[in-house]
């Protein structure tokens, strides 16, 4: 039987700057992706992507930034459906981009920097909650 999500989620708001980062294919992680508080590589065979901290990204590199990331505080458990959506619902309506990323434990949402504030106002306003997070 699937769950569904609480109505309400409460997101971590971090302070540094991320940067998603397209590399070719078999690429290896570069020097420069330092890791930040969500830091991830994920292989294709035509690319190879790395979320990392967005300070010392070479401006030649294909690439998105900056972004601010936002944790969905508990962990994803698969059994329960509509945790995403009822965070994702909120920023589509504002008409705020997004960029996710999941891990074992729990989900990212990276908004554009600018609109940072815009996204925390549209989860508010959709009844969840942020907090600034403090990073491991």
């Amino acid at each position: 039987m699937n769950e569904s999500a609480p109505s309400t989620q409460h997101l971590l708001r971090y302070p540094e700057t991320i940067a998603v980062v397209r590399l070719g294919p078999g690429a290896d992680v570069p020097a420069w992706a330092e890791s930040s508080s969500v830091f991830a590589v994920t292989a294709t065979a035509t690319e190879t992507t790395v979320i990392c901290a967005g300070r010392n990204v070479p401006k030649k590199m294909p690439h998105h930034k900056p972004l601010t990331g936002f944790r969905i505080d508990g962990s994803l458990d698969l059994a329960r459906s509509g945790v995403l959506i009822s965070v994702l619902a909120p920023l589509a309506e504002a008409g705020i981009g997004v960029f996710t990323v999941s891990t074992y434990d729990g989900g990212w949402v990276l908004v554009p920097s600018a609109e940072a504030d815009a996204a925390e106002e549209a989860w508010r306003r959709a009844g969840h909650t942020t907090a600034v997070a403090t990073p491991a």
